[in-house]
């Protein structure tokens, strides 16, 4: 069975979307370990409630961001994952993170990457007068929300829209894409060519999913 690391800061809908794929036997995997940077982070409460392991590392105990760094990645080595999910993770993680883990750190991002990229992107979309907007999975790379993309959904963005309704109308999106993302690349459907990336047997040219969703 493969083995999952999540690594969240907030409310931990993504995660509960992923456990909630896990028991339904859509993706077979197990998550090991729970990391948070955020001592009141809903998502620890979360894998509590899923009996999954979870841990608040606390950055003020390091005197950098390497040095934080550094420490959660031996622990996730010691789990010894096939992947490692970033959920709502709100840390911007340090060269040396990302490469222990190359090829097999993911992320999701509430926009249509490139556009939008950084915090609070849905407020830009909104402010910026976008006519689309939606959700992206990527592989995580060193230049911010800029790695290879494995799947996007399109929302529109409606006159009235907040920031609020607009996030809320790409959470849904969130909760199908990233659970599919994640089932493929563990059954080793996904092949990376550069900045291309290309779902064995997947159905490409779809809307508002690309390519189409098989599971979720």
């Amino acid at each position: 069975m493969k083995n999952i690391v999540v690594l969240a800061s907030g409310r931990g809908s993504n995660l509960q979307a992923i456990i909630n794929a896990i028991k339904e036997k859509k993706i077979n995997a197990k998550i090991s370990l729970v990391l948070s940077d955020k001592k009141e982070a809903n998502a620890l409460k979360i894998a509590s409630e899923n009996n999954i392991k979870s841990k608040f590392i606390d950055p003020s105990f390091f005197a950098s961001r390497e040095g934080y760094d550094i420490y959660i990645a031996e622990l996730i080595k010691k789990e010894n994952p096939d992947l490692v999910v970033l959920a709502g993770y709100m840390r911007i993680l340090t060269d040396k993170f990302i490469d222990s883990f190359e090829g097999k750190l993911i992320n999701i991002h509430p926009s249509l990457i490139p556009a939008f990229q950084g915090l609070k992107a849905q407020k830009k979309a909104v402010e910026y007068g976008a006519k689309f907007s939606g959700c992206t999975v990527h592989f995580v790379t060193k230049e911010l929300d800029n790695g290879p993309i494995i799947i996007q959904a399109v929302v529109p963005v409606l006159p009235e829209d907040t920031e609020k309704e607009l996030s809320e109308r790409i959470l849904f999106y969130e909760h199908k894409i990233y659970p599919q993302a994640i089932k493929w690349i563990l059954e080793d459907r996904v092949i990376i060519e550069g900045r291309k990336v290309v779902i064995k047997n997947a159905k490409y040219g779809t809307l508002p999913v690309n390519p189409a969703l098989e599971d979720f």
